[in-house]
C-alpha cells in the first residue's frame, strides 16, 4: 500500500519534469559561472543575446526583389515573432529593405514600407551581401528570419516553435515538398520559355543554437518513454529467462519503475531538465539499480526451492545477500556523492541523482521487492 501511494505521487510529479533546460544560462555551469554572467549581461544590455534561431524562408528566385507579397509575408512573420513572450529581437531582410527605402525618401517614416515596385526593392537591397547572414546569395532563395531569445529555457524554446507552428498554419507558408515542386515549376516555365515566379515564401525551422536545441528536446521527448520501457522490457525478459516465472520477473521490474518516478519527482524539485545526458544518467541508475533486486531474489529462490517458507527465505537473503547489498550501494552511493561540491552544475546535479538512485534503489530491493514477493508469489509458495 506505501509503494502504490508512493507510485502515484511520483507519477503526478514526475510528469512535470521538463523535456530541455530548466534553467536560464548554460546548465551544464553554474549560475555564478562567467560565461553565465557574461551571457546575462549581454541580454540584459543589449537588444541582441547569445540565443538565437533563425527560421529560414524560402522563395523562388529572386524572391526578395521580384516577389513584393513574399517579402511582406516575412515581415508580418517578424512582426509575430517579436510580440512573444521569450523573443528579444527579430532581424529580417523586409526590416532592413523598409530602413534602406525610407532612407531614399528623406527618412520620411511614412516610406519605411516594402516597396511594391521590383525595381525600387533591387535598389534598396543592392547593398546587402551574403555575408550579412540575411540572404543566401543573389539569388536570395533563402531569407533567414533572426530571432534572439532572452534565454534557451525549454518553456521559452517551446513557446517560440509554437508560435511558429501557428503562423506557418495560418499562412500556408509550410510545404515539406516546397524546393522540389518549386523546382519543377521553375524546369516547366522555362521549358514554355516563360518566366517563374512565386508569391509563396515557406518558413522552415530552424538553425542556431535555439534551433538546434529544439530539434534535440523533440527527439528527446519521442524517446524518452520508448527507451525506458525498451529498458523494463530488456529487464523483465532477461528476468523471465533466469527464474523461470513471470511472477518473478514483475517482482524484480516494478521496484525499478518506482525508482525512476522518483528520479523524476527529483529532477523536477532540483530543475533538473530531460535532456540527452541526463536521460542517459537516469537509465545508467536504473541499469545499475537492477542489480541489487536480482541479487535478492536469487538468494530467496534458492532457499525455498531447498524447502524454505518465503518469510524464512526473506530474512535469510537479507543475512547474507542483504549485508552485500547494503555496502555496495552505501560504496557507489559516497563515491558520487562526492560529485556534488564539483565545479560542473551537472557534474554536481549527475551526483545528487545518482546518490539518490543508488540508496533508494537498495531500499526498494530490500523493503518493496520482498513485499512484491509476499503479495503475488505467496499463494503459491509454502509457508
Amino acid at each position: 500500500m506505501i509503494g502504490v501511494t508512493i507510485w502515484f505521487f511520483a507519477e503526478a510529479q514526475g510528469d512535470k519534469v521538463m523535456i530541455g533546460d530548466a534553467r536560464k544560462g548554460v546548465a551544464e555551469l553554474r549560475p555564478e559561472a562567467r560565461y553565465n554572467q557574461d551571457a546575462k549581461l549581454i541580454t540584459q544590455k543589449f537588444a541582441l543575446g547569445v540565443d538565437m534561431i533563425n527560421v529560414i524562408a524560402e522563395g523562388g528566385p529572386f524572391a526578395c526583389t521580384e516577389s513584393p507579397k513574399a517579402m511582406a509575408l516575412i515581415d508580418r512573420f517578424a512582426w509575430h515573432m517579436s510580440n512573444v513572450e521569450g523573443v528579444q529581437q527579430v532581424i529580417t531582410l523586409p526590416q532592413i529593405a523598409k530602413v534602406i527605402y525610407a532612407g531614399y525618401n528623406e527618412g520620411n517614416v511614412r516610406w519605411r514600407v516594402i516597396p511594391r515596385d521590383s525595381n525600387l526593392l533591387r535598389q534598396s537591397l543592392q547593398a546587402i551581401e551574403s555575408d550579412s547572414g540575411l540572404i543566401d546569395s543573389p539569388e536570395c532563395k533563402a531569407m533567414p528570419v533572426q530571432i534572439f531569445t532572452t534565454d534557451h529555457q525549454a518553456t521559452t524554446i517551446d513557446r517560440v516553435v509554437k508560435a511558429v507552428e501557428e503562423f506557418r498554419v495560418a499562412n500556408k507558408s509550410y510545404d515539406v515538398n516546397f524546393r522540389v515542386n518549386r523546382d519543377k515549376a521553375v524546369e516547366a516555365a522555362t521549358a514554355k520559355g516563360e518566366e517563374y515566379r512565386t508569391d509563396q515564401a515557406n518558413l522552415r525551422l530552424a538553425t542556431g543554437n535555439v534551433g538546434v536545441m529544439a530539434a534535440i528536446n523533440d527527439k528527446v521527448r519521442e524517446v524518452e518513454h520508448m527507451m525506458l520501457y525498451l529498458l523494463y522490457a530488456a529487464v523483465f525478459v532477461m528476468c523471465l529467462l533466469s527464474f523461470r516465472s513471470p511472477l518473478a520477473a514483475l517482482c524484480i521490474t516494478l521496484p525499478l519503475v518506482l525508482v525512476t518516478e522518483l528520479g523524476h519527482t527529483l529532477m523536477v524539485e532540483l530543475g533538473i531538465g530531460m535532456k540527452v545526458n541526463t536521460l542517459t544518467v537516469v537509465a545508467l541508475g536504473v541499469g545499475i539499480g537492477v542489480d541489487y533486486a536480482i541479487y535478492i531474489y536469487a538468494r530467496m529462490a534458492e532457499s525455498m526451492q531447498s524447502g524454505r517458507t518465503l518469510t524464512e527465505a526473506y530474512f535469510g537473503a537479507l543475512k547474507t545477500t542483504g549485508i552485500a547489498i547494503f555496502y555496495t550501494a552505501l560504496t557507489l552511493a559516497a563515491g558520487v556523492a562526492t560529485w556534488i561540491w564539483s565545479d560542473l552544475k551537472f557534474q554536481a546535479d549527475m551526483g545528487v541523482m545518482l546518490t539518490f538512485m543508488f540508496i533508494v534503489n537498495m531500499i526498494a530491493a530490500i523493503v518493496f521487492l520482498p513485499a512484491l514477493c509476499r503479495w503475488l508469489l505467496r499463494p503459491t509458495e509454502r509457508d
